[in-house]
């Protein structure tokens, strides 16, 4: 029996995006419909590339379409990551999305966070930034693998280094790698907003995924008012102290009217080389700290040998493609961040505001 086109939308429009809980015909992800006799063909546009439900959704389809008599259906995916709902940003306007990643504290492994997100989602498809914004300990140039290199200068601008898919930029590289960068903090402002802003050539992204310094000083402060910010991930250790200054982290982004996209959990625990778990921080704070803030878990990352090695040697790509059991806890973190990003984007924007 030959379908037609008004009977396979209506059929679609009854198949829900499982993160973004609308049909997928109002969220405008069914394209290039396609009909011969009863058998389907379609794209659907996912809203990232990282979409972690593309299964869920191919499998919905298919039901869906099946039960209105198609003997076979073919689905293409494709993906167009959409930015927060409203006009362009004045500043950046070629780039989607920007992504903050703090925490109240240093050493729980935020630079780590946030290069593997980068890296991650650059590994789905995504066009991927990188700013090193922890001026006073900038440690991506060990971790990307570039500690050395000069920077890409054209005129007075700075053209991002790009490596392991991702298009960086770091302090780092603009000083030499043993001085201490002793800055008060409108020395260090001004050279956040020379290097994100005024002196940087960033191509087009869909993703712009900032590192900040830890606590809430002047760079934190700096970024919320420079930009609109799509949201803040932060990452915490399971400890009391460690989540006693996330939440005021947190607190510092909600006052600013950035949202919260969720909280990680790193060094959950230790995996032994025999495979025991070992909880050296304890183990959950992070997600209990969400469920009682009322704010997504974004997941857990243990504790891995090969997660220190591929970083002091700058080889993140090897965090996906060498132990298995890492690679899949990093994958869950990005697809999950991936997944509230499209869920903000539906909502409407904050304005920026201006405290100081």
């Amino acid at each position: 029996m030959a379908l037609f086109r008004d009977q396979v939308m209506k059929a679609l429009s009854s198949v829900q995006d499982p993160e973004l809980h609308k049909d997928l015909v109002s969220l405008n992800m069914v394209k290039d419909v396609r009909l011969d006799g009863s058998q389907v063909f379609l794209n659907i546009e996912l809203t990232t590339p990282a979409c972690p439900m593309k299964d869920v959704i191919r499998r919905d389809v298919e039901s869906a379409l099946r039960n209105i008599g198609a003997e076979s259906v073919h689905i293409d995916f494709s993906a167009n990551t959409r930015g927060p709902a409203g006009p362009p940003r004045d500043v950046l306007p070629q780039v989607r999305n920007i992504l903050a990643v703090g925490a109240g504290k240093g050493g729980v492994g935020k630079s780590t966070m946030s290069l593997n997100l980068a890296v991650g989602l650059a590994r789905s498809g995504a066009r991927i930034g990188l700013m090193d914004g922890d001026v006073y300990g900038p440690s991506m140039p060990t971790m990307l693998g570039i500690k050395g290199l000069p920077p890409q200068l054209r005129g007075n601008r700075v053209i991002p280094f790009f490596v392991h898919g991702i298009h960086a930029v770091t302090l780092g590289a603009l000083v030499p790698p043993d001085k201490p960068l002793i800055w008060r903090g409108p020395m260090a402002h001004g050279a956040f907003k020379q290097l994100l802003l005024d002196n940087t050539t960033w191509p087009d992204l869909d993703y712009l995924i900032v590192d900040l310094p830890p606590g809430t000083g002047d760079i934190p402060l700096a970024l919320c008012q420079l930009l609109p910010l799509t949201g803040a991930v932060i990452v915490a250790t399971p400890q009391q102290v460690a989540l006693d200054d996330a939440t005021r982290a947190i607190n510092m982004f909600k006052q600013l009217h950035v949202p919260i996209l969720g909280l990680v959990e790193n060094m959950s625990y230790f995996v032994g080389p025999d495979g025991s778990q070992h909880d050296i921080f304890g183990r959950g704070g992070t997600e209990q700290t969400a469920a009682q803030m009322g704010l997504p878990y974004l997941g857990a990352l243990p504790i891995f040998t090969e997660l220190r090695i591929n970083s002091d040697s700058g080889n993140p790509p090897a965090n996906f493609t060498g132990n298995p059991t890492l690679a899949e806890a990093l994958q869950l973190i990005v697809g999950k961040v991936a997944g509230e990003i499209s869920k903000r984007n539906l909502e409407p924007s904050a304005p920026v505001l201006n405290i100081i």
